[in-house]
């Protein structure tokens, strides 16, 4: 993912803490990255993309001055404060204060909570409500320490710098009453006059299962210095061991296998149930220590939340392009419901068709406020659930964009669960699931926030030949998919060149006379900004290394993210047009591949981040289509013609459509 400020020129304090962060969080720098992978072989793309964000993080540039006299803190000096580990708690300030939860038995699998703060003396827009767990998860404030957390991952918007990163949060002022004091208490009164009168609000939350006891905290101080008022008691999931968010995936190009992945608190292997047979799950996890060691991240320290267990069965014995019903988990820990799915069209078979994006991300349904949220992913995921007429899905990096806070992954595989239970979710990794220094990532800045691409193998394993070697290919109908990792070598004699040469190589295009290559970083795109000096969209390395190499092979269309637009090109190379489209009877822009030029560029990284303006009223020659919106490609490909679509899921419409024939 590209993240790009639409509105502010990155702030020069700010840029110095991006630097500081990327050179070594902490005093913890080390030497060492992830276990199994390679060192970086070279160091040549120093032009690379950086990544920033899209608002001022005014809490980080502003915490060292001092606080206004209207502040609940009254006027400190922070300077005596910033770099202590802890603070004090301002409890004092609101003495008749407390915080209630509307439910006192154990949560279900997903709940709506309402939390209800009361006994303020005097309610402030900088007063808030999180969502904590476990109940170890330290409250306190880490100014400098959270924001160079968040900071490494490229968000700059204004976030909690609490010491442990809270699941989510509101602000308690979306009550409309709780500023105004619509729902007064007198405290202290004589007759009858009121002494010393207070106010309340509440906020609801929507819980998923997480596995481990939540608990509220009530906050002043606003985001920067958050200090806590009062804290609830901790609610239990009634079933922490739930088989939960099953999520498909093809394990070759029969149609005749799907793998299932779900997420459970249980360590023992479980088991899909499936058209009258079962299958036993190979059970996985990782921990803090499977993170990068090289510097301080997220997700080993700040971020961390244990993910459970990871289950992942084969159903086989399958029939290509047929329904079947199925439910997993055991009779210790229970099942999951029954839900149907339909296998993808065999290699070979005469159509299929594909919806393909990148850069989703979550956001929650309830409107809390969360690191990263994708404000767009609702709709996409909403769009895509009514649609019964995809046979694959293929989301081409940046996945999730927990980038370290890691109890963000359930918070994706629960929102993502309603298309990917159904049809087989195919997925490429992108620079917010493996960047890290001292990692082997070819792009060494901090992207994943520690990650280094282990959560997402875990979740989403791909029929790729070994771990980190997320590189694949994959045939469904009459189209071949090769799908490149763009944040690994991709340099000619590297180990993944040479792959993606005999991959090319070998497509039979009799059975699959369509080539699909795809991966998360561009090779072109018309974005620009003030910034492309620091953030350039496009690696000016990568299409000269791959580039001849798709032509040789007469790939049809390469398509990427990580840019968060729609954008789709003539038949280019190197940066020349060798072949335009022409209008069909039905006027759809039409390429005819039976005299192949060259491949059509299309970049669709709108899933949900949010959008990227293009920056210029006048794009290249070589840029047929521009939108700026949140929606995905639909793909229809039989043996002589295949159609893409760019469809809004903002409007539900066809924002752009090109067809290719032979």
């Amino acid at each position: 993912m590209l993240i790009v400020y639409s509105k502010h020129r990155l702030p020069k304090t700010l840029l110095g803490l991006v630097v500081l962060v990327i050179l070594c969080t902490s005093s913890r720098c080390e030497t060492s990255g992830r276990k199994t992978a390679p060192q970086p072989r070279h160091s040549r793309f120093g032009n690379s993309p950086l990544h920033h964000g899209d608002s001022d993080h005014s809490a980080v540039l502003n915490v060292v001055r001092k606080f206004s006299v209207d502040h609940p803190l009254g006027d400190q000096d922070l300077f005596s404060t910033i770099n202590r580990r802890r603070l004090a708690s301002c409890s004092n300030l609101y003495p008749y204060a407390a915080i209630a939860v509307d439910t006192t038995g154990q949560l279900a699998d997903v709940q709506n909570v309402t939390v209800t703060v009361s006994g303020v003396t005097k309610p402030s827009d900088q007063d808030w409500v999180g969502v904590f767990s476990p109940t170890d998860a330290n409250t306190d404030a880490c100014p400098t320490e959270s924001a160079a957390m968040y900071l490494q991952t490229g968000d700059t918007s204004s976030l909690p710098l609490t010491c442990h990163y809270p699941v989510k949060y509101k602000f308690l002022n979306t009550d409309p009453e709780y500023i105004s004091c619509g729902k007064p208490t007198c405290e202290v009164s004589a007759g009858s006059r009121c002494f010393v009168q207070t106010c309340s609000g509440s906020v609801s939350f929507r819980l998923i299962n997480i596995r481990t006891d939540v608990f509220f905290v009530f906050f002043t101080g606003g985001l920067a210095l958050p200090c806590v008022i009062n804290a609830s008691s901790a609610l239990s999931f009634a079933n922490p061991k739930s088989p939960l968010y099953g999520h498909l995936s093809s394990v070759d190009s029969t149609g005749t296998q799907m793998r299932v992945t779900w997420v459970s608190g249980d360590s023992s292997p479980q088991q899909v149930k499936y058209n009258g047979l079962t299958a036993t799950s190979n059970v996985s996890t990782f921990t803090a220590a499977s993170m990068s060691s090289h510097a301080a991240n997220p997700a080993s320290d700040f971020g961390w939340h244990d993910p459970g267990f990871i289950h992942s069965a084969v159903m086989i014995g399958l029939t290509p392009s047929t329904s079947y019903i199925y439910s997993f988990g055991s009779d210790d820990v229970g099942w999951s419901k029954i839900t149907n799915f339909t296998t993808p069209p065999a290699v070979g078979a005469n159509s299929v068709r594909v919806v393909m994006y990148g850069d989703m991300g979550k956001a929650e349904r309830e409107n809390a406020s969360i690191h990263y949220s994708a404000p767009g992913s609702i709709g996409v995921v909403d769009a895509l659930t009514r649609r019964n007429d995809v046979d694959v899905v293929l989301h081409i990096g940046d996945i999730s964009y927990a980038t370290g806070f890691l109890v963000e992954w359930d918070s994706f595989l629960e929102l993502l669960t309603p298309v990917a239970s159904k049809v087989s979710y195919m997925t490429a990794i992108g620079n917010h699931e493996r960047d890290f220094p001292g990692s082997g990532s070819v792009y060494t800045l901090t992207d994943s926030g520690g990650e280094i691409g282990v959560p997402y193998e875990t979740y989403f394993p791909m029929p790729a030949a070994a771990a980190d070697k997320p590189w694949y290919s994959y045939s469904s109908g009459p189209i071949h998919f090769t799908v490149m990792s763009t944040e690994h070598n991709w340099t000619r004699g590297s180990e993944q060149y040479s792959w993606l040469q005999e991959d090319l190589a070998s497509v039979n295009r009799t059975i699959t006379p369509w080539i699909v290559f795809t991966g998360h970083r561009p090779m072109y795109s018309s974005y620009t900004s003030s910034l492309d000096f620091l953030l350039a969209p496009v690696d000016t390395n990568f299409a000269p290394e791959l580039e001849p190499l798709l032509l040789s092979a007469k790939v049809d269309i390469a398509v990427w993210g990580h840019v968060h637009n729609y954008e789709r090109s003539c038949a280019v190379f190197n940066g020349t047009c060798l072949g335009m489209p022409t209008n069909d009877s039905a006027g759809i822009a039409t390429y005819n591949n039976a005299d192949y030029k060259a491949p059509v560029q299309i970049v669709v990284g709108t899933a949900g981040f949010e959008s990227n303006d293009f920056g210029t009223a006048t794009p290249p020659a070589w840029s047929l289509a521009r939108i700026k919106d949140y929606g995905y490609i639909y793909i229809q490909a039989d043996r002589t013609r295949l159609t893409v679509q760019f469809v809004s899921s903002t409007s539900g419409t066809v924002g752009d459509q090109c067809s290719f024939t032979r």
